[in-house]
């Protein structure tokens, strides 16, 4: 007959010795765990040709070593060989009973939970749904009452089941934060290809932890060395967001906020209870009715604040790029060299950098909202909403995350352990307008609305492109990501003033970030616009116009007749050019949504990042205009030379088609291969095309 060694494990006052005794035909053995008084019981009982020993371990409110108890408990579990943990959880205080499962399922251990006395929670008028609690734990829950002795055969049942099927992989999710860190530790096993004692994602909460154990066995590996560095940096972050280095504090709140979370979506109470601080405020901020409004309202707010104010900076950025461009070419003359630096090489930049207050102030919003708690609340408000159109709530933070970056977007989608759920997440991503984005919303709202309404219509894009989103996620969920639903707990951490220094690390790390793509590739990539848009030369027509020239300043109205002149030449060069050629060639594809050629190529560019569509806008439109103080600024080149219906379908295609190359390099690490990415490639732009049609067609009918 062989044996099932199992860990009976929960908090004081749960009924383990009554289950025990529930289940009948024990033969009872006492004594004392080697080296310590605390009492140690050993049962022994058979089930179905199994002889089940369960080793009764003392009861304990966590796996700390306060206590002798406690430390009992933690050494057995972590050196002692057990089949597997069945943890007795008592149904009318679970979710304090809660917290000790969360420590457990960090064991990663085949694991049960037994929970007892729910004959008193239906009496107290406690609904635990079972089912719903063991899709969110990934580990089997079972309902049972010592005292009236239900549900005991169940249990047996399942004990005998979970120890013959393979272990499921529990589902203890922390916050965005430490997800962030403990993603970077397994990718880093990953790529050494490291011999880790346990699985990598287990080792890895470990070392955050500062287990002592699991420590020493790192330090006396080579690994250690590379290891170091990249665990001091994630407790920087993990201070830093939580002002505090207890990690002791820290780790305690995360597996408080997923308990809370698992009752929040698994249990209900039907008797009132006192309400704490907390609660009073998610009973409106998360309110059925109330709740989403509220969400809007502050989006609104936020994005009417990024035009606003961000408006006020812009003129001042636009203003010193426009002298540093005529300082150029007076310090370097009428010069190829004078042209590259001043119209392509600063002329890219700051058309890029003059959107830097728009983006800071965006960040800003976002961090604040983040670092309150209250983005937590958003996803739990939205979950059953986002279930209708196939998402998870849980795909909230990732989402949102994209109205400030792709990048950490994608890496924050590790979150979704389900893989079908990841992967529509993560072809969802795109939809949400990243800051590289907002720079061209900004430059066409500008252009064609009244600074009254510009926040508001800014709004409306973004969340124009996040209901392209959700209708998109719902397609693919009936078509490609067919498949039941998972669950995911939703952590509900406490609310918390935003601190000073961690809102400055992320909104000066994000606009760092930004300036130093303008720096750096998307200089290179204003220098190759502008070779691109100068080259070939054309000395024949060239010899033709400065004859047309010579002749016209003979003439009455001359300056007129010589400034048309050098706009013709310019116009005729830039179309002749390779960027003229290669839009010319593309042209046909783009003509039905009503994009002339330099549209075309801003769109081409932007597959680089978004922020060059910018700069190739600036460089295109800006060629052939004077350059003295009467100048014309990039918005009223978009008023002259783009019609209002086009502009509306440009922007509809930008919030739609493939994110920036590093993005989307991204994307395909994170979905698992580069078919992947064909498959965003030719999905996003179908879809970016459609919709741009729509609306081109759309507009030009209503307006």
């Amino acid at each position: 007959m062989n044996t099932i060694r199992i860990a009976l494990v929960g908090q004081p006052n749960v009924g383990k010795s009554m289950l025990i005794n529930a289940m009948g035909n024990t033969r009872l053995k006492v004594g004392n765990f080697s080296g310590v008084t605390v009492s140690k019981k050993l049962v022994k009982l058979s089930h179905r040709d199994y002889a089940l020993e369960i080793t009764d371990l003392p009861g304990s409110y966590a796996l700390n070593e306060y206590t002798r108890e406690e430390k009992v408990t933690r050494d057995f579990l972590a050196t002692d060989n057990y089949d597997l943990i069945l943890n007795v959880v008592d149904s009318t205080n679970i979710e304090r009973n809660l917290y000790l499962t969360t420590e457990l399922l960090s064991l990663n251990k085949k694991m049960l939970l037994a929970l007892n006395m729910d004959d008193e929670a239906i009496t107290e008028e406690i609904y635990i749904d079972a089912q719903q609690l063991s899709k969110l734990l990934g580990k089997r829950c079972i309902k049972t009452s010592a005292a009236k002795k239900t549900g005991i055969n169940a249990l047996l049942d399942a004990i005998v089941e979970i120890f013959e099927q393979e272990n499921s992989q529990a589902k203890l999710q922390f916050s965005e934060v430490i997800e962030e860190e403990i993603s970077h530790i397994v990718q880093f096993f990953q790529e050494k290809h490291f011999d880790a004692p346990m699985p990598y994602r287990e080792s890895a909460i470990l070392l955050l932890k500062e287990d002592p154990v699991i420590f020493k066995v790192f330090r006396d590996t080579p690994v250690w060395v590379e290891l170091q560095p990249l665990l001091n940096r994630a407790f920087e972050h993990i201070y830093l967001h939580y002002q505090s280095k207890d990690l002791d504090d820290i780790f305690n709140e995360e597996e408080v906020a997923f308990a809370k979370g698992l009752v929040t979506e698994a249990v209900q109470f039907q008797v009132q209870r006192k309400t704490t601080l907390t609660e009073k405020i998610d009973s409106i901020l998360i309110h059925k009715f109330a709740g989403l409004p509220i969400f809007l309202f502050l989006m609104w707010a936020l994005f009417q604040l990024t035009f606003e104010l961000g408006s006020v900076p812009m003129d001042w950025i636009d203003a010193f790029f426009a002298s540093l461009i005529d300082a150029t070419k007076n310090t370097l003359g009428d010069t190829e060299l004078a042209s590259v630096i001043g119209d392509g090489a600063i002329a890219g930049v700051g058309a890029v950098v003059l959107f830097l207050p728009n983006i800071i102030i965006l960040f800003l919003g976002i961090a604040l909202l983040e670092t309150t708690g209250y983005m937590s609340r958003v996803a739990f408000l939205l979950d059953g909403f986002f279930h209708k159109f196939g998402l998870h709530g849980k795909s909230f933070i990732p989402l949102v995350s994209g109205f400030g970056c792709s990048v950490p977007a994608y890496m924050a989608a590790r979150t979704l352990k389900n893989e079908r759920d990841r992967l529509l997440t993560l072809f969802i991503i795109g939809f949400m307008s990243c800051g590289a984005r907002l720079p061209v919303y900004v430059l066409f709202v500008g252009a064609f609305f009244a600074a009254e309404y510009a926040g508001s219509v800014l709004f409306v894009i973004y969340i124009s492109g996040a209901l392209f989103g959700i209708m998109a996620a719902k397609i693919l969920k009936m078509t490609v990501f067919k498949g039941e639903d998972e669950p995911f707990v939703m952590e509900m951490p406490k609310y918390r003033l935003p601190s000073i220094k961690l809102i400055w690390h992320t909104v000066s790390n994000q606009a760092w970030m930004y300036l130093k793509k303008a720096g750096s590739f998307i200089l290179l990539a204003s220098v190759l616009i502008w070779f691109a848009s100068n080259y070939p030369k054309q000395p024949e027509q060239d010899s033709l116009y400065q004859a047309k020239i010579e002749q016209a300043a003979t003439l009455p109205n001359a300056e007129e007749s010589i400034h048309k002149l050098n706009n013709e030449r310019a116009l005729y060069h830039l179309e002749h050019s390779y960027l003229g050629q290669i839009g010319k060639f593309s042209q046909p594809f783009f003509a039905p949504l009503g994009y002339d050629w330099k549209m075309s190529v801003a769109l081409e560019t932007g597959l680089a990042a978004k922020e060059v569509v910018v700069s190739t806008l600036g460089i295109l439109y800006g060629l052939g205009e004077e350059t003295d103080e009467s100048s014309e600024g990039l918005i009223e080149k978009i008023q002259k030379h783009i019609p209002f219906a086009a502009a509306v379908s440009f922007i509809v295609f930008v919030m739609i088609y493939l994110p920036r190359l590093a993005a989307s390099m991204v994307f395909a690490k994170e979905a698992g291969g580069w078919k992947y990415l064909g498959y965003l490639f030719v999905f996003t732009t179908a879809t970016a095309w459609v919709m741009a049609f729509i609306s081109y067609h759309l507009t030009l009918l209503l307006v």
